[in-house]
């Protein structure tokens, strides 16, 4: 199966650089997010995410 991911880059609370992901699994949108960190996420990163999650939610729609 092929499976699209999504990543959006976001920096954790130190200022390092991290990644979202976004994938489908079985019908359902999946957001990964750094192990243990929070994601700060400036403007565009959000809209890169909401951009992610739109493209997963039909994606996810398409699913057997």
């Amino acid at each position: 199966m092929d499976r699209k991911e999504w990543l959006v880059t976001c920096r954790d609370v130190a200022g390092r650089r991290r990644d979202l992901t976004v994938f489908v699994s079985q019908g359902h949108v999946v957001v990964v997010a750094p192990p243990g960190e929070t994601a700060v996420l400036a403007p565009l990163e959000v809209g890169r995410l909401r951009a992610a999650l739109r493209d997963a939610v039909v994606n996810a729609s398409d699913a057997p």
